[in-house]
């Protein structure tokens, strides 16, 4: 009988497309483009992530784990392998790779929305610089729209190049150690377009497999300077992003 089971199970793997290696998958409980994963004896979260085309932090986040420790016979869900391979991260990876990063220093993971439907990386850098900001560009990053820049391109500013402190709340302790996102539009008017939430999403999971401290925040602006801002918006996916990541 498991035999019939198992030949029935890799048959619709197969048909599915599915398999990353023979006997590896199994046929259930994974979501729309993603796939399930048998862990075997000597496998660990880093290889399977390699394998998947995903990262061990959105391995970690899809299944619930709070540390690295897996079982042989454990069944992992791989998530769709549009996060750490997307094209939009590829140039985030590139220019990462070039820069040496003490991930202790950063504690925070801060996520904004513009509040205008225009702007890209390079506008909103020469706008602070009027303002008076020394090293310009607030913010880390900044994800496009659509209009500017691309829906969903991810644009690296020089704080995250040249690893500086960031100018995109009030307090100056999250500045000192904390990542800004921005993704470009007015989210108390709109939500985020798929797009460009997907890639903020990859960019959080690429930033959370290793560039930031263990014990880390990831956290909105509102929530950081309370009572002092809307941003990123009442239409910001605050249950997607609490779910996802297991926020209180």
């Amino acid at each position: 009988m498991s035999t019939r089971r198992e030949f029935l199970s890799h048959s619709l793997l197969a048909t599915a497309g599915l398999l990353l290696g023979a006997g590896d998958l199994l046929a259930a409980t994974a979501g729309p483009g993603e796939s399930a994963y048998k862990v075997k004896r000597g496998d660990t979260l880093s290889s399977i992530a390699h394998r998947g085309g995903t990262s061990v932090a959105q391995l970690q986040t899809r299944n619930g784990l709070k540390n690295d420790r897996i079982m042989a016979g454990q069944v992992l869900i791989i998530p769709s392998t549009g996060g750490i391979v997307s094209a939009a991260l590829a140039p985030v990876i590139a220019a990462t790779k070039k820069i040496k990063i003490d991930h202790r220093r950063w504690r925070y993971i801060v996520l904004h929305h513009s509040g205008i439907e225009d702007g890209s990386a390079r506008a909103y850098d020469a706008n602070h610089r009027q303002r008076g900001m020394e090293h310009g560009l607030a913010y880390h990053f900044v994800i496009g729209n659509g209009r500017d820049s691309g829906d969903g391109e991810i644009e690296i500013g020089p704080r995250w190049t040249k690893q500086l402190r960031g100018g995109h709340v009030r307090s100056t302790s999250v500045n000192n150690s904390g990542i800004g996102i921005c993704l470009v539009g007015n989210f108390e008017k709109r939500r985020p377009g798929r797009r460009q939430l997907d890639a903020a999403f990859s960019l959080v999971d690429y930033l959370r497999d290793g560039f930031v401290h263990p014990h880390h925040q990831l956290t909105v602006h509102r929530w950081v300077d309370h009572n002092h801002t809307v941003c990123p918006g009442k239409h910001f996916p605050y249950t997607t992003l609490k779910s996802r990541y297991h926020l209180s």
